[in-house]
């Protein structure tokens, strides 16, 4: 039976779909069920911003076959900044639009038992272990009808299994290439980094085509055992006519930590969610979040902390500029729940504009349901500060270059903590290119 639906696809395309992939029946199972479940729930809630009227389902092909990459030679310029192409024992997995185009996964890593691979690929040769992990936990099909469309629609992704006792000293790299204009993304990440690891995965979207009307929902589920640690960087790039889903979520086991560092460019309408729920006794939180927008761009993004052990620390910075008519929500939300006594919840929202018409709104957001905890946020948005330009222009720095100074220094405290040179320059030149 086809089910009704404003998607171009029903479920006799999610049963081909899911056949050609030769996924396993739980995978195709789940899909139907969350595409029954997509028509019926609500999108979610964005404080103060509307997007009922944005485009999350409208797009022209759920399924581009594009060419691989046979070598790192092959990459676009655009692309190579972001990689060492000399580096040979890169752990590096690049997908283009909708197709596995590029993996390398150094020996030492595979002797460890580290998996590393495309999410297609992790399905059928590691089933199991995805089946326990896949949207059960961290995010869950039912939240919203975004999380049901993505589950129904998952179209690619990557998947990183590190076991206990391993430490993975090399960054672990995805590149998520867009540069067809009719394709649309569904990417799932899903890492597991087992008791006793410690591992870093830094993944960029770059857009090189500028579609006018794409769709791109993405989710990332982190899961860090006991004692471990997991940082997570990232950097958002697509490109204007994209409206953007994204939803990063982390699970910290006791004494884990979880570490957050986004570069948030995307130059279309973007609603994000980025939420770490500290399940386990001293377990740690840290995310640092910079956004530039422009244009007439609206975006929301919610940064969220939930402390359910004791002796948590969650730590929110966040810092954004608005330029042109671009419109921005900040909320910040640290929650510690009954029975999270001795735990530390901070936040720091700051929000600069650099126009008349652009719009920032910072939201702290402190919920605390036990008396044995500290808490403390901080909220400000403003313009650049007249007596940081005069100081610079009197040392014969022109306004332009004055002001350029000051951006990049309002956003350095999240720029420095990005865990790859290569990233590091990127954002920093996307910065750059959208405050002029």
């Amino acid at each position: 039976m086809t089910v009704e639906t404003n998607l171009p696809v029903d479920q006799e395309y999610i049963r081909s779909f899911s056949a050609e992939k030769g996924e396993a029946q739980w995978l195709a199972d789940l899909r139907l069920a969350a595409l029954d479940k997509a028509e019926e729930l609500p999108l979610p809630i964005a404080e103060k911003t509307k997007i009922n009227k944005w485009n999350f389902t409208q797009f022209t092909s759920h399924s581009v076959k594009s060419e691989p990459f046979a070598s790192l030679g092959e990459l676009p310029e655009e692309l190579k900044s972001l990689i060492n192409v000399e580096e040979v024992n890169k752990n590096l997995y690049i997908q283009r639009n909708q197709t596995p185009a590029f993996l390398s996964v150094s020996q030492d890593l595979t002797d460890q038992g580290v998996i590393f691979t495309d999410i297609a690929t992790a399905v059928k040769e590691h089933g199991d272990l995805v089946q326990k992990y896949f949207m059960t936990d961290a995010v869950k099909p039912d939240e919203h009808k975004l999380t049901a469309l993505h589950a129904a629609l998952v179209n690619g992704g990557a998947f990183l299994y590190v076991p206990k006792n391993v430490e993975v000293k090399e960054p672990i790299q995805a590149v998520y290439v867009h540069d067809n204009e009719e394709a649309a993304l569904f990417n799932h990440v899903l890492i597991v980094a087992d008791d006793n690891s410690v591992v870093t995965y830094v993944e960029n979207y770059v857009s090189t085509v500028a579609p006018e009307s794409g769709v791109a929902n993405i989710i990332a589920e982190v899961i860090a055992g006991t004692n471990t640690k997991v940082v997570y960087g990232a950097v958002d790039n697509l490109a204007s006519g994209v409206t953007t889903y994204v939803n990063r979520r982390g699970t910290a086991g006791r004494d884990a930590r979880i570490e957050w560092a986004l570069g948030m460019m995307n130059d279309g309408d973007t609603v994000s969610e980025n939420v770490t729920n500290l399940m386990g006794d001293g377990s740690f939180a840290d995310t640092k979040q910079v956004v530039v927008g422009r244009g007439n761009q609206s975006e929301n993004f919610t940064t969220k902390v939930v402390h359910f052990g004791k002796n948590t620390e969650g730590f929110i910075l966040k810092h954004g500029v608005m330029k042109d008519a671009a419109k921005s929500i900040f909320n910040g939300i640290g929650k510690i729940e009954h029975g999270a006594s001795k735990s530390n919840a901070v936040q720091e929202s700051r929000v600069l504009m650099l126009s008349e018409k652009a719009r920032g709104d910072a939201n702290p957001i402190l919920l605390i349901d036990e008396d044995d905890v500290t808490a403390g946020h901080a909220a400000s948005v403003g313009r650049v500060d007249p007596l940081q330009l005069y100081y610079l222009m009197s040392r014969g720095i022109t306004q332009q270059e004055a002001e350029r100074l000051v951006i990049h220094g309002f956003l350095a405290p999240v720029v420095e903590k990005l865990p790859i040179e290569g990233v590091k320059k990127q954002l920093t030149e996307v910065i750059e290119r959208k405050v002029r």
